[in-house]
């Protein structure tokens, strides 16, 4: 195992052990609004807790740790009737990339906490 492998595995154990809420697997479609980039990227969600979210991006969305983002959760019709909109709507701060998987499906995970956004 080469050195950045072993810094890699030790920030992803000090990650999961900051997680302060259970995560449960769910894909759902997800819009994320970089202001940066000026537009927003689709993807998927890949598991979400009341803290945060994993969300899987095309490998060409230009983005970094720190970068605040907006997220867009669409809603079914039959819901978005009941809860009296289209989308749920959460701002967040990338807090890590992964790109293990972007040879296998040209994606990146991104960890995106909600709420912490310092101006």
């Amino acid at each position: 195992m080469s050195d950045t492998d072993l810094r890699e595995n030790k920030s992803m154990e000090t990650l999961v052990e900051q997680r302060k809420s259970t995560r449960t697997d769910v894909s759902w479609p997800v819009s994320v609004w970089m202001p940066e980039a000026n537009r927003f990227f689709n993807g998927r969600s890949s598991n979400i807790s009341k803290t945060g979210v994993l969300v899987r991006l095309p490998a060409t969305t230009p983005l970094q740790a720190g970068h605040v983002v907006e997220l867009n959760f669409p809603r079914t019709m039959a819901l978005a009737k009941q809860k009296g909109g289209f989308a749920r709507i959460k701002s967040g701060r990338i807090v890590r990339i992964q790109r293990q998987d972007l040879l296998d499906d040209a994606t990146i995970g991104v960890g995106i906490v909600f709420g912490e956004i310092e101006n």
